[in-house]
Order: structure tokens, then sequence, then C-alpha cells
């Protein structure tokens, strides 16, 4: 077995090769395992659109039903979907089959017991089980039923939406499961919806489905700009993450995206925490601060924003990466549809264009995401010696945020280094005031990564 497939926020692999039936198999009496010892007997399974999805349902509620699980099959869904039925249903707990944007060849799991998702401990301890080969079953075989939830899923997500005008919007499914329901939630709602790649296809034929990566909305941005929609909406391949351009076409950054959404939320909730990851820009905490509201950053993570958003009563969390988390109305995960809801909902209640409404934000220049290939075992320790230095040599005006990597905050921007959590390497990202401070930010920064190893280079 490949123990890499057990990431720190989910289960994921090549489907043929790591996901073999043997592996799928031992993941479902493992699980089965945690449920007992718990006494809990009841799961919910979906699945995406990839091909190996089918095949990997059957052997892992196999797996399930022999160690006495009943499961409750809600066939092709999306992840919220998933996590929607662990509150709609009465279930105690759920796994979705699904690798998120990964190329067509991988597939994997994110899976919940009770109304959380596993921890990264409990990732590891999922497994341990099966290196020991540490299963507990029940006697009875478990039940397996079909349900079909998108109904109660959709009356759910609209009962808290009030469109105030009819708002035009592009809508690009990419070949993904939310194409199944997308268009009528939408309409619904009061949208006029041009939908763009509906039909799930697990090849995704016409795009890859990562709305985080601007060259998979050319489809969208042209659309948008042909037939003058006031916005274009993506999503990811199993739709908990979201992708925005305005009705210019022009990309919205998901941390420009969550301070509009903070905004409509502080007013109607002063006061409120709102929690943005280590890598959104300072212009959203200063944004939320300036509105009334409580700024927390925190760590990068869905697993990690989902239990910090329960901790702190927080209404609202968000990711760079697109994942937006409203326990306002709402049941505190990622669902980027309800999301969609919730920010067209915000554009209809102004007069003006959506690209207008951020014009108040100071203007900032940044980087992406930069990944630097680095040794697994060596990564964390990099980080931890790069903090002493930073530590020792920082201008005393500056600003040290530890909460995941280090974050340096200047007079004139800032800086993040971090371990990925998911990949053998560094993450990197800048911002400042002007295109100067921030080529300044960036020298500055990579001749102290250097101190550290001389094998760091970033541009």
């Amino acid at each position: 077995m490949n123990s890499s497939i057990f990431r720190e926020y989910d289960i994921r692999g090549i489907a043929d090769t790591d996901l073999s039936d043997e592996v799928v198999g031992n993941i479902g009496f493992s699980f089965a395992s945690m449920l007992i010892e718990n006494g809990l007997s009841t799961i919910s399974i979906g699945r995406d659109c990839r091909k190996s999805s089918e095949r990997i349902f059957q052997v892992l509620s196999e797996a399930l039903l022999k160690s006495g699980i009943n499961v409750v099959d809600l066939g092709m869904i999306t992840t919220p979907v998933l996590y929607f039925s662990l509150y709609g249903l009465k279930v105690d707990g759920g796994i979705m089959i699904t690798a998120s944007h990964n190329p067509s060849d991988y597939n994997g799991f994110k899976a919940a017991i009770g109304k959380n998702v596993l921890s990264s401990e409990q990732i590891q301890d999922l497994k341990e089980r099966i290196l020991v080969g540490k299963y507990v079953s029940l006697e009875a075989r478990g039940s397996l039923n079909e349900f079909d939830i998108i109904q109660d899923y959709k009356e759910d997500i609209l009962k808290s939406i009030n469109i105030k005008r009819r708002i035009r919007v592009g809508v690009d499914c990419a070949n993904t499961p939310i194409g199944l329901f997308a268009k009528d939630i939408l309409v619904s709602a009061g949208c006029e919806v041009y939908e763009l790649f509906p039909e799930p296809d697990g090849d995704f034929p016409n795009h890859h489905p990562d709305p985080s990566v601007k060259e998979n909305l050319v489809d969208l941005i042209n659309l948008v700009r042909k037939e003058s929609l006031d916005l274009g909406i993506s999503f990811d391949g199993d739709a908990d993450r979201i992708g925005i351009v305005d009705e210019k076409g022009d990309f919205i950054y998901s941390d420009m995206v969550l301070l509009l959404l903070a905004r409509a939320v502080l007013a109607e909730r002063p006061g409120s925490k709102i929690i943005g990851e280590v890598k959104c820009s300072k212009n959203l905490f200063d944004d939320i601060h300036n509105n009334g509201g409580l700024p927390i950053m925190w760590k990068t993570g869905h697993s990690n924003i989902k239990r910090k958003i329960k901790e702190e009563s927080a209404p609202l969390a968000g990711e760079l990466s697109g994942h937006i988390f409203f326990a306002d109305k709402h049941h505190g995960f990622d669902d980027a549809l309800y999301a969609a809801l919730r920010f067209i909902e915000v554009v209809s209640s102004q007069s003006k264009a959506l690209s207008s409404m951020l014009s108040n934000v100071p203007k900032m220049y940044s980087t992406p995401e930069i990944r630097i290939d680095f040794p697994e075992k060596e990564k964390f320790q990099f980080i931890e010696e790069f903090k002493e230095l930073m530590r020792k040599d920082i201008d005393k005006e500056a600003k040290v945020i530890t909460v995941d990597g280090i974050r340096v905050e200047t007079a004139n921007g800032w800086a993040l280094v971090r371990a990925s959590n998911t990949q053998p390497a560094l993450t990197i990202r800048f911002e400042a005031d002007s295109e100067l401070n921030l080529n300044t930010l960036k020298k500055e920064i990579e001749k102290k990564l250097r101190e550290v190893s001389s094998q760091i280079c970033l541009f």
C-alpha cells in the first residue's frame, strides 16, 4: 500500500494503482472499525463522475456492509451535498468518493464522523489500522438503501436566499456533477442562467475543473463578455471551491470574494469574527476590521478552517483557493453553490456593477502562490530554521505571524513562507503596495531563504 495517499486533509491517489480493490476494501474495514468503536452504525456515501468512482463505491460499500455498517447510497453528487446529508439525514457519518480537481486518473475519499470531517490525526489512525490489520465488526450485515437527496438539498440552501433583482449569470460546471442541478437551483433563486459544460464526464474534456487557475476560466470569460452578463461562476471537481469573474470577465481572487461577503455579513452581524487563511491579502483583514468585524488569520486547509469556524462561532470563513464556509444561515461547511448564491445576493443588493464594488479597496500587487519542491522529511525543519533567522534579523517595525509557517508583515507589504501539507514543497506568496516594493520584498526574502538553504531559487 502506498502510504502517501493518506494526506493532511483527505485520502487521494491514482485510482488504478494506489486505490486497488484490496486497498479500498481495507479503507472500508478501517473506517467501519472507527465507527463501531464510537457506537455508530450508519453512513451516507456519494461519488463524483470519475470513471473509477463506481468501482470504488462497490468495493467500499461491500466492506462497510460486511462490517455491519448501514449504507445510504446518495449516487452521483457533490461533496457539499454529502456534507448536507450529515445534517439532513439520520446518519452517523459519510464518505465522498472524489479526487476534487486532480487529473481524471486520480480518485480518493473525504470522510466524516458525526458532522466533522476527519482530522489529519484521524486519517493517520485510519492508515495505521490498515497497516496492523486492526479491524472490528458487528455480527449482522449492514443494510444498503438508495436515497435521492437533491430536492432536500435544494430546499435547504434556498431557504435563506433573497436575490433582490434579476442577475444574469454564466455558470461553468466543468463537466462535473454540479451540472446535474446547479442551473435548476440558480433559476429557482431568481437568476437568468447561461450554462457551460453541464454534462458530467470524468475525463473533463473541455478543461480541468480547477477554478483557481485562470486558464480554466477562458470559456466562462468569453461567455460573460459575449452575453454581457453580470458575472460568471465556476466550480471545481467536487463543488466545494468557487471561482468568480466580474462583468468584464476579470478574475476576482477568492480573498476579495470573501471581503465582499464579509461586508454583507457584518452589516447584519456587527462585531462578528471572520476567518481568512494565512495566504489571504492584508486588504481582507483590514477591511473586516474597518467594517466592525474581528478578523482572524488561520491555518491553510479546509479541515483546519472547519474546526476553527466552530471554535470561534464565526459566521464566515474562506481560503484563497476558493473554499468559502458559511455558518451564517448555513451549516459551516464549504459549499461553492451556496457561496455563489450568497455572492449573487450581495451583487443584487447594489445598483452598481460588480467590478466597481471593490473600487474602495487599496490597490495591491501580489504574486500567485509559488511552490518550490523540497524534501518531505526536511520541509518543516527548514521552516523552523527560517523562523529563527527572521526573528533575529527582522526589522523592529515588522510583524511576525507564525500561525502557519511564517508571515512577515512590513509597512509596505508581506511575505509568507510555509510548508505544504499535501506535497513535498514549500509555498511562498508576496504582496506589496507597489511593484517596486513587491520586487524589493521578494529579493530580501529570497536572500534570507538562501541563508538557510542555498538550493532555494525563487526567480
